[in-house]
């Protein structure tokens, strides 16, 4: 059926849509010719910021193709003749930066038109573009930068700043290294786009229904095992879709009606998919796209950061699987009915697709690759390994592995949009001084104060990340919260993963749990009840990052058997922490034993070397609460199961 759209004035979609495909393609091939050094290969010599300036102006030409001025997603019906015309000076924009970006470069700051005016036309065009993809909320903080980069002299105070020329500042942020073609771009380009495209050809292929699949299989025996199945699934999908909400909108789909159909209510149901979700984007060994970031940022190998994040992440879906396990006892959930159970042969078709990670995880581990090389190299494992094998006796058709190109682009625009404006932020950071300005007012605010600084950081990485993307969220907070604690003398590496932790969990943390609230509609549920019980199940993501930042043993720093100690003690506190949330352990806890369990727990998650004695109250706590754990098992031998309740 013809919509009203369609019938107004502008392009038919049977011409645009096919433009906007090619644009999708060739940013994806763009990226990956780049992440394989292909240029290099073929003796083409060029600026980076070349490449970076090609991706980010295609992604703003086909931006105004593709999406519309009001509402979200693709754009369905005609193509207004205003858009196209958007669309072909952006285009022109790029074209003219890249034809004379050699000269262009080292002209910024002599105010020439040729210069300032396609650098201005490409600022306005990516605002206005990263307001289609994202809304207003983080336009209207890179528009306030913008305009303290203008009128900075006039803020009183420690923030005053150095007041730009406007000419000047369009040149510098659209040519210039540190404003739009700087790290998050080039981090997007090559790194991002790469994973991306491995996520997608994993989905094409089978791959996520096998993981899917197999955490049925392995979880559905079990009590509660549609929550269990949630975790896992939701967990292994995270950690490469890259989008908390993307991820409750693909798995959500799936795990929270099955959830609801177990008895649980709607929800708890939703939350426990959003905090799985979300938590996907801390597991490696792939992680979300802040994590590659993050590794530019420091100076270190995507492994190190994917290794210091490794046992935090674990520990958060530790907290969340024995919440679920223990939830379920206490309604008395039975597990999954054996014929929504896929039988194992059939699971079995696909573990071919675990190949793809080993080669991902040697190639970045034992080989050192580059992130981008070691995503294509599983890529190809994942095209050559379904196109043998299949899963469960279907083969992907060559056609739709062709499509994962063109569906690839399309998926990373927001991501190259929020980097392109991420640099804008760092460009006005940079030039004006307001990074050392900002990190300098939070540390007196925080009076050198660690522990209220911990405190004031948190809050504000929680309400700057409300409403934003995860990668937009990461870029402002590593700017503007990171350096303060690393001031303090905070591990860096603690320091941008602390910032991560509590940006992450403006998905989760009300008013604005983005990734609650999508779980919620999906199961019917009230977004502010959803909202809180995730908190209450992601209360790990809040403690454990004020831990490693006293401990980096927790982030695997430091001498063998003080991190075993860590990680031993802290299960064990993860554990009594969580019995005493749910209220259950082999049976109902009463309030006193709740608050004893929670205090155990406690004292078992602080790690040995936090401070001096500390071991002291690791040993109390860890003892203490296998006490408790033994008295409650004791005291509910040989009593009835507890019935059903809500």
């Amino acid at each position: 059926m013809t919509t009203e759209i369609e019938q107004g004035t502008g392009l038919s979609r049977r011409i645009w849509h096919p433009m906007a495909m090619v644009l999708w393609s060739a940013i994806t091939l763009t990226a990956i010719g780049w992440s394989l050094g292909l240029p290099r290969t073929l003796g083409i010599s060029y600026y980076p910021q070349q490449l970076l300036a090609i991706l980010l102006g295609l992604s703003v030409t086909v931006a105004f193709l593709s999406l519309p001025v009001k509402g979200n997603g693709i754009r369905e019906g005609r193509l207004p003749w205003l858009d196209l015309g958007l669309s072909a000076l952006a285009l022109l924009a790029t074209v003219w930066i890249v034809w004379g970006y050699p000269t262009f470069v080292t002209q910024v700051f002599a105010r020439k038109p040729e210069v300032w005016l396609p650098g201005l036309v490409m600022v306005l065009l990516l605002l206005e573009a990263l307001r289609r993809a994202t809304g207003w909320a983080l336009v209207i903080i890179i528009a306030v930068f913008l305009l303290y980069a203008l009128f900075g002299n006039m803020v009183p105070g420690r923030l005053q700043g150095r007041a730009q020329n406007w000419q000047v500042l369009s040149g510098y942020m659209a040519l210039d290294s540190n404003g739009i073609l700087g790290v998050p771009m080039a981090v997007a380009g090559t790194v991002v786009v790469s994973f991306i495209l491995f996520g997608q050809l994993l989905n094409t292929t089978g791959g996520s229904n096998f993981f899917t699949d197999g955490a049925l299989l392995l979880m559905g025996r079990f009590r509660g095992g549609a929550m269990k199945i949630a975790v896992l699934a939701s967990g292994l999908f995270g950690s490469i879709s890259g989008s908390a909400v993307a991820n409750v909108a693909g798995t959500g789909v799936v795990t929270v009606p099955m959830i609801k159909r177990d008895g649980y209510p709607a929800h708890k149901a939703a939350a426990i998919e959003a905090v799985a979700s979300t938590g996907g984007q801390l597991m490696p060994p792939v992680m979300g796209a802040a994590a590659f970031l993050m590794a530019e940022f420091l100076g270190v190998s995507y492994a190190a950061v994917a290794l210091a994040a490794l046992a935090p992440a674990i520990l958060y879906y530790v907290a969340l699987f024995i919440q679920a396990d223990l939830e379920a006892a206490k309604l008395g959930i039975a597990p999954v009915p054996a014929d929504q159970i896929p039988p194992k042969r059939a699971v079995g078709t696909g573990l071919h697709f675990l190949l793809c990670f080993a080669v991902l995880i040697y190639t970045l581990f034992a080989l050192s690759w580059q992130p981008e090389r070691a995503a294509v190299a599983a890529t190809v494992t994942v095209i050559l390994s379904a196109l043998l094998f299949g899963y469960r006796g279907e083969r992907p058709a060559l056609l739709t592995i062709l499509d994962s190109v063109p569906a690839t682009g399309r998926a990373v625009i927001e991501i190259l949009l929020i980097s392109g404006g991420s640099g804008l932020v760092i460009g006005v950071l940079n030039v004006t001084g307001l990074s050392f300005n900002l990190t300098y007012a939070l540390v007196q605010l925080g009076q050198g104060n660690l522990i209220a600084l911990l405190a004031l950081s948190a809050l504000v990485c929680i309400v700057l990340g409300m409403g934003l993307p995860t990668l937009g969220v990461y870029v402002l907070l590593a700017a503007l919260v990171a350096p303060a604690l690393i001031e303090t003398g905070v591990e860096p590496i603690a320091a941008h993963l602390y910032v991560l932790y509590f940006g992450m969990m403006s998905m989760i943390t009300p008013p604005i749990a983005m990734a609650a609230f999508a779980a919620a509609s999906i199961a019917g549920a009230r977004p502010m009840a959803t909202g809180f019980a995730a908190m209450r199940f992601g209360w790990a993501a809040y403690l454990m990052p004020v831990l490693f930042v006293f401990s980096p043993s927790l982030l695997l720093i430091g001498p063998g058997t003080a991190i075993a100690l860590t990680i031993a003690t802290a299960t064990i506190g993860v554990w009594l922490i969580s019995a005493a949330i749910a209220g259950y352990m082999a049976q109902r806890l009463s309030g006193p034993m709740r608050a004893l369990f929670a205090l155990a727990g406690l004292l078992a998650l602080v790690p040995a070397d936090a401070f001096p004695g500390a071991v002291y109250s690791d040993v109390i706590g860890a003892l203490g609460g296998l006490v408790l754990i033994a008295m409650n098992f004791l005291s509910a031998k040989g009593k009835q199961p507890v019935e059903s309740g809500t």
